[in-house]
C-alpha cells in the first residue's frame, strides 16, 4: 500500500515509525513532517489544512489510505472531501468530528447515551455565563466550545478569575467564533486516564491504556499544555476499571450507531478516575500526543493491516497484539513553552544516543543539515523496558546528551 500521513509532529512521526515497518506498506509520504519524519518517509509540501491539494496529492500518487493525524481537517471535513472523490481516507466524516469539535455537542451525546461525565451547563452570553457561574462552587471549569487551537479550557479558582475568562471569550471575544457559546462545567479530581480506540463503522475496539502528563511543572503544577510526558500501561486502570470503561464503550458505540454516524477512525476518550467513580473528561476524533508514541512502542501488530482491516469492517480485537513491556516518553519543550517562547535553535547530541532510546521529534526542522527546533514541544524521548523504574533511569541518563538553548523536561513522568 502507499500510505500518507497528514501532520507534523511527535504524533505522526510515531504513526510513520509503526507504518515504516509494515510489510503491507510500500511507499510512505507524510505532509508537511519534520527533521524525524524525513529520515524515514517523503515528505509532501502541503498544509493539513489544504484539503482539495491533499486530495489531488492522494489521486495522483495513487494513495491507499490517508491517515489524519491533527483535528483540525478532521473538523472542517477532509473525510468527507476525500470520499466524493472516491479516496481511501482514516478519520471520521465532519459530523462524527463534532465530538471534538464541539465541547457541547460532546455533552449532549453523553447525556443523551448516559454516558457518565461531570455536570454542565452551556451558556450563549456574557451575562447567561456569569449568572449560571452562581451554581457552582470553586474550581469551576470553563471551555470555549470550539477546538480553539487546544488553548479553550481554563480552569477558574475564584468567582472572579470565572468571570475574567468569560469575560475574554464573550467579549473580547479571544477565540472568535469557536466561543461563541461555552460550557461551564464541575472540576473533577482524581487520576486521568487516556484510552484510545480504533472505530471500525461505529464499532470501537480499545488500545492499550496510557496516562498523559498535562502539567508543565514537576508534582504536576504549573500550566497545562498539550502533553510533557506518558506511560503505557496505566496503572490506574485495574481490572475494575476496564470492566467499566468496557462498559462506557459499549455505550458511546451504540450511540454512535443511533445517530447513524458511521464512524472510522480514532476515538480518544479521556477518563477521570476517581476511586470507583469514572467519568468522561473529553473525546477526542484523532490519536492522541504522546499517548500516540508509547502505544506504538508496545504495538506488536502490522498497523497497516490494523488501518486497512478497520476500514473494510473486518477488524477484531484479537488483530491488535501488544508487548507485556512498559512504555515511557518525556517531551522536551521550548523554554517558555506552552506560552511565548522562542525556537530556532540548533539541537544537539541525537547521534550520540543509543538504540534503546527512540526519539520522536514533535517540533524540529532542518535547515542546511542542521536539525533546529520549531515548536514549544521540541522532542519525545521514549523507550520500551520491563519496568517503568527502568524507563526512567534510561530515559534520564540519556536526555543529558541532548542539548538547545532553554531545553526543559520532567523528571517525575512515571513516579506520581
Amino acid at each position: 500500500m502507499n500510505i500518507l500521513v497528514i501532520g507534523t509532529g511527535g504524533r505522526e512521526h510515531a504513526l510513520c515509525y509503526k507504518l515504516a515497518q509494515s510489510a503491507s506498506v510500500n511507499k510512505l509520504y507524510c505532509t508537511e513532517g519534520n527533521a524525524g519524519i524525513e529520515k524515514i518517509a517523503e515528505l509532501v509540501p502541503l498544509q493539513p489544512l489544504d484539503l482539495e491539494g491533499l486530495a489531488n496529492f492522494a489521486e495522483s500518487n495513487q494513495i491507499d489510505i490517508t491517515v489524519v493525524g491533527p483535528e483540525a481537517p478532521l473538523c472542517m471535513g477532509i473525510s468527507d472531501v476525500f470520499k466524493k472523490r472516491g479516496l481511501t481516507i482514516f478519520g471520521p466524516d465532519k459530523i462524527s468530528a463534532q465530538l471534538e469539535g464541539s465541547k457541547d455537542f460532546a455533552k449532549a451525546f453523553m447525556k443523551k447515551y448516559c454516558i457518565p461525565t461531570a455536570n454542565w451547563d452551556t451558556a450563549y452570553s456574557f451575562e447567561q455565563a456569569a449568572a449560571l457561574v452562581e451554581n457552582y462552587s470553586f474550581p469551576v471549569v470553563i471551555k470555549a466550545d470550539g477546538l480553539c487551537a487546544g488553548k479553550g479550557v481554563f480552569i477558574c479558582e475564584s468567582k472572579e478569575a470565572a468571570l475574567g475568562t468569560l469575560d475574554s471569550i464573550f467579549i473580547k471575544k479571544i477565540f472568535g467564533d469557536e466561543g461563541k457559546k461555552v460550557i461551564l462545567e464541575e472540576f473533577l479530581q482524581g487520576i486521568e486516564a487516556s484510552q484510545l480506540c480504533v472505530v471500525s463503522k461505529n464499532n470501537i475496539f480499545p488500545l492499550e491504556t496510557a496516562r498523559d502528563y498535562k502539567k508543565i511543572g514537576e508534582n504536576d503544577t504549573g500550566l497545562n499544555t498539550g502533553g510533557v510526558g506518558c506511560i503505557s500501561p496505566n496503572p490506574a486502570v485495574t481490572n475494575e476499571v476496564q470492566k467499566k470503561i468496557s462498559e462506557i464503550l459499549q455505550k458511546i458505540s451504540a450511540g454512535l450507531t443511533a445517530e447513524k454516524m458511521n464512524y472510522t477512525g480514532i476515538l480518544f476518550i479521556g477518563f477521570m478516575i476517581q476511586e470507583k467513580d469514572i467519568r468522561v473528561l473529553e473525546f477526542n476524533v484523532r490519536f492522541g500526543d504522546p499517548e500516540t508514541q508509547v502505544l506504538m512502542l508496545r504495538l506488536k501488530s502490522d498497523l497497516g493491516q490494523i488501518l486497512r482491516k478497520a476500514i473494510d469492517g473486518n477488524l477484531t480485537q484479537n488483530d491488535l497484539e501488544w508487548s507485556n513491556k512498559k512504555a515511557m516518553a518525556i517531551v522536551c519543550t521550548s523554554k517558555g513553552y506552552p506560552e511565548k517562547y522562542q525556537t530556532g535553535f540548533p539541537i544537539s547530541g541525537l547521534d550520540s544516543l543509543p538504540d534503546s532510546i527512540i526519539v520522536f521529534h514533535s517540533g524540529t526542522k532542518k535547515i542546511q543539515e542542521k536539525i533546529i527546533t520549531s515548536g514549544g514541544r521540541v522532542l519525545c524521548i521514549s523507550c520500551i523496558d520491563s519496568d517503568f523504574n527502568l524507563c526512567r533511569k534510561t530515559l534520564l541518563e540519556n536526555i543529558k546528551k541532548i542539548n538547545f538553548t532553554g531545553m526543559k523536561y520532567r523528571k517525575d513522568i512515571g513516579i506520581i
